[in-house]
């Protein structure tokens, strides 16, 4: 027979001593073959330990981390958080209740949660452990007694904790000083009020820019009115003098030869004769700066302006005037209305909106030497549909739905506040009407301005 292996020439791969017993081969080869699985197995078994001590390790420093990002959390939240069992018994707090009630931690656990409340409070506090599962308390108000002593007001929530069963194990209170949201609704409103202000400071600041704008030609539209009275009156004024002095002789009792006379050389026949046109004509002048003045007084006038019958065409020529004649830009105006369209509105507004569309239509072709503006009115089944095109280089696609919006503007800084269009389309909606901007075909803008022909009944 041949003599058997060891275990350890086999580990080693090579013989170290030679035994002389005789082992048969077979009983010596399965030997060896329990020992290197029993070493096998338990190098798996290491392995699996170890592994299993990183991960457990692994896990300890997350819930590590989830605690100490817990408890970062609860201190640094404002409000109160009071989570209790469904005996009411404080099972978990955070630093603002410390802070609010002026108890540490482990005096405020284990305690009672009806004991951090004033009395007033304590009939709905008592019904909070005990709130059915469906139940939630929003915004509850209730009073805690501070570390003063005192009541101090919260704005409580309330829901029900659960455990991985789903079984209900207590309740989770959270509340928020009434002082602090009283205080941020106060500073809120005051905050809202200010920006509602500027918003009516700055629109009627863009509707004064836009009077000063017109001064120019308002003035020149006076000044033809009050010339032709101021003629007229020191016309009438020389009148006056020879029919004082012709009055005087007759009173005196000059003779007819010598008062004909007189009368021939003042000629009072024909200051009789031009009298009534003198008249009439300055009444027309006065006439004439009183209706200026009136649509001014619309024009700038905050308070509600009365409903009024007015001929349209006649308020489209006057709001295209005042531009034009003030406006430093020459420009080419085509007017394209009806003789004569009477409308029931509030004129100033209809007249404001036109200024700012005609003022608009100037401002973009400024530097263009073929500055054209064309302005057409036309009736429609009960409404007056009024376009005015410029001749400029259109609105951008992308600033087409942005061009109403408030403070937005194509000028640049200093030369437009971005509230003539908002203020013009805020009317135009208030008269029960439309304001629309869209490219024409073959170029520049164009603004619809729809307005009812009975502007003012529902309004």
């Amino acid at each position: 027979m041949k003599k058997a292996t060891t275990l350890t020439e086999l580990q080693s791969g090579r013989l170290s001593e030679q035994i002389d017993v005789e082992v048969p081969l077979e009983f010596d080869a399965a030997r060896e073959k329990a020992w290197v699985d029993v070493i096998q197995t338990m190098d798996i078994l290491y392995a699996e330990l170890v592994d299993n001590q990183i991960e457990l390790e692994r896990k300890n420093t997350a819930l590590e981390d989830a605690q100490q990002f817990i408890r970062s959390v609860l201190g640094a939240m404002t409000d109160v958080l009071i989570v209790c069992d469904t005996k009411g018994r404080i099972q978990q707090i955070n630093k603002a209740l410390e802070t609010l009630t002026g108890k540490s931690e482990s005096e405020l656990l284990s305690s009672r949660l009806e004991d951090l409340f004033a009395p007033e409070s304590l009939p709905l506090i008592e019904n909070f452990p005990n709130k059915p599962e469906s139940g939630v308390v929003s915004d509850c108000e209730v009073n805690l007694i501070d570390h003063h002593g005192s009541s101090a007001p919260l704005a409580m929530n309330c829901s029900s904790r659960h455990d991985p069963q789903g079984e209900r194990v207590g309740t989770v209170l959270i509340g928020r000083p009434l002082g602090e949201l009283r205080r941020a609704y106060h500073d809120l409103n005051i905050a809202h009020e200010e920006l509602k202000q500027t918003q009516l400071q700055l629109v009627h600041s863009e509707k004064m820019a836009s009077l000063g704008r017109l001064v120019a030609g308002v003035a020149h539209e006076l000044n033809n009115p009050i010339s032709f009275v101021f003629g007229n009156m020191h016309s009438l004024k020389r009148y006056s003098d020879r029919l004082i002095r012709y009055l005087n002789a007759i009173e005196a009792g000059t003779d007819d030869r010598k008062l004909q006379l007189l009368r021939d050389d003042l000629k009072i026949d024909r200051v009789v004769g031009d009298m009534d046109s003198l008249i009439n004509g300055t009444m027309e002048g006065a006439q004439r700066v009183s209706d200026i003045v009136k649509d001014l007084r619309r024009y700038s006038a905050s308070r509600t302006e009365p409903v009024s019958v007015f001929d349209l065409p006649e308020v489209i020529r006057t709001a295209t005037q005042w531009v034009i004649k003030a406006s430093r830009i020459k420009t080419e105006v085509v007017l394209n209305l009806p003789e004569k369209l009477e409308i029931e509105g509030r004129k100033g507004q209809v007249h404001q909106i036109l200024v700012n569309l005609v003022q608009n239509a100037c401002d973009v072709m400024e530097g263009q030497d073929d500055a054209r503006v064309e302005i057409s009115c036309t009736q429609l089944t009960d409404a007056a549909l009024i376009r005015v095109r410029d001749h400029g280089n259109g609105i951008p696609e992308d600033d087409l739905g942005k061009i109403f919006d408030p403070f937005f503007t194509t000028k640049a800084v200093g030369k437009g506040t971005g509230l003539g269009l908002y203020v013009s389309y805020g009317l135009a909606t208030g008269l029960g009407g439309d304001l629309r901007a869209a490219n024409h075909a073959d170029g520049g803008a164009v603004f619809s301005l729809e307005v009812p022909l009975n502007a003012g009944k529902d309004t």
